[in-house]
Order: structure tokens, then C-alpha cells, then sequence
């Protein structure tokens, strides 16, 4: 169920036992190839592909477009807020569903960005909530999306191989086949290197125009629409089974 499509009384009767899930995303730049609205795209693209699968037994809130950005904030159309106002304002939604008893809350996220602050949310609003949970779409099935991968280590970056795949998928109509490029990636050491499915050892605070000077960190040239379809069947598949669980049933 999408949740501000239903009227106050039918909210009123669902059972407060079904998962509620709050997409958080981005508006920033993803290269010359990819809109801006890429990764709420991609985030709201899950969240409505299991909606699909399961609509009885989930509820789905409208999604966070804009995040935290600040590190894109050299391309021009990047929109950010400041992490103390995106955690103030995510909490507040949340505790507005909490208020209404509903126990099962799912921070669902599409951005990279959005990690750091999401942990605080976490452990802020955790204790005031029966059941908090936080997802990052890429960390749900690491190695069966590893295995999709043809870009190698670095290649599964931003506006990179999987996300330039996943809007082939979504709306191929916004890419621009015309544009995709490698990134520019500007090495720096061993320990910080990382792509979305192999962290880093360390953290090293750098802005996305230091990363890279053309937006893009990976390889999109690897990119193609099966790809995309194949990742969102996995993502959608693992969502629907830690659903199933939650709720007590067999997937």
C-alpha cells in the first residue's frame, strides 16, 4: 500500500504489525549521462517493484528526494541539505508513523551520502521505536551483484556500471547513451579505495569533483538494461524475504 494514496480511515484499520518503509535519497549530479533525480529514481523503483509483489503487506511512505550532498555541491542542479536538518526532519516523519502504532520502520536508502546520518537516526530514534531498521539497497545481496559486475574493482562507483544499468532499466528514456564515459577516477591510497559492493578500510574525506572532475566514479561503459533488470530482481527479491520474515511468514 502507498501510503499517502490511501484516506486517513483506511490507515486507521490496517494492522499495525505491517512494515513501514521510508525511501531516503538524493537530488545531485550523476555525471553527464544520468538526471539528477537518479538515485530517488532508483530508490522509489524498489520500493514500488515490491509493493508489486507484496501490497497487502506493506506500507510505503512518500520518498526523501533531496539528502546529504554537500560533496557534489561543485556540480551545478546538486540540491543538499545540512546532516542536523535531514536527521530532524527523517526522525520527525518517522515518529509521526511511531505515533500512529504502527511498530515496524524501515529507513530504506539510495544514497551514499545518507549512511553516515542515517547510523545517527538509528541510534537516536531506536530506542523509541518496537522495531528500526536501516537498508542500503547495494549491501543486500553483496555477492550475488558482485557476480553481475563485468567493471571490476572501482567500476561499481557513482552514475557508474550498476546505476547507469538500473535506469537503463527504470527510464532509459534519461540516459544519455551519447554521454557515458568512464569516470575520471583520481587514485589516492590503497586503504580508501572503494566502490559501492567493496568498502574501504578507511575513510578518507574527499568532494566528488576531487574523485573525479566528470561526476562519475566507475564504469558505466559496462552498463546495460538486463543489468539493471537482474539487480533490481535481486534487491526486490531480498527485500521481499526480510518483509516475509518480519512479518512471520514463509516468502
Amino acid at each position: 500500500m502507498i501510503w499517502d494514496e490511501l484516506t486517513s480511515m483506511e490507515i486507521e484499520a490496517l494492522a499495525r504489525n505491517i512494515p513501514v518503509l521510508l525511501p531516503i535519497a538524493a537530488t545531485e549530479q550523476h555525471g553527464p549521462h544520468l538526471p539528477l533525480a537518479t538515485d530517488r529514481m532508483i530508490g522509489w523503483h524498489f520500493a514500488h517493484a515490491l509493493h508489486q509483489k507484496i501490497p497487502d503487506q506493506i506500507l510505503i511512505l512518500p520518498p526523501v528526494a533531496v539528502g546529504c550532498s554537500r560533496h557534489h555541491m561543485d556540480f551545478p542542479g546538486t540540491l543538499s541539505v545540512s546532516p542536523s536538518g535531514f536527521s530532524g526532519y527523517v526522525e520527525e516523519i518517522l515518529e509521526s508513523v511511531a505515533e500512529h502504532d504502527f511498530h515496524t520502520l524501515i529507513l530504506f536508502n539510495s544514497h551514499g551520502g545518507n549512511q553516515g546520518i542515517g547510523q545517527v537516526i538509528f541510534e537516536q530514534l531506536g530506542p523509541e521505536v518496537p522495531q528500526l531498521i536501516m537498508v542500503t539497497w547495494w549491501k543486500l545481496a553483496v555477492e550475488a551483484l558482485l557476480k553481475i559486475s563485468e567493471s571490476g574493482p572501482g567500476g561499481i562507483g557513482h552514475a557508474g556500471e550498476f546505476e547507469t544499468s538500473l535506469m537503463l532499466h527504470i527510464a532509459p528514456h534519461l540516459v544519455k547513451m551519447n554521454e557515458i564515459k568512464s569516470g575520471e577516477n583520481q587514485a589516492t591510497y590503497t586503504w580508501a579505495e572503494a566502490d559501492m559492493l567493496r568498502p574501504a578500510k578507511a575513510n578518507l574525506f574527499r568532494s566528488m569533483a576531487e574523485m573525479t572532475p566528470n561526476g562519475v566514479f566507475g564504469d558505466p561503459t559496462h552498463a546495460t538494461a538486463k543489468k539493471g533488470e537482474q539487480i533490481s530482481n535481486l534487491v526486490v527479491q531480498t527485500l521481499k524475504y526480510m518483509i516475509m520474515e518480519l512479518l512471520g511468514e514463509k516468502s
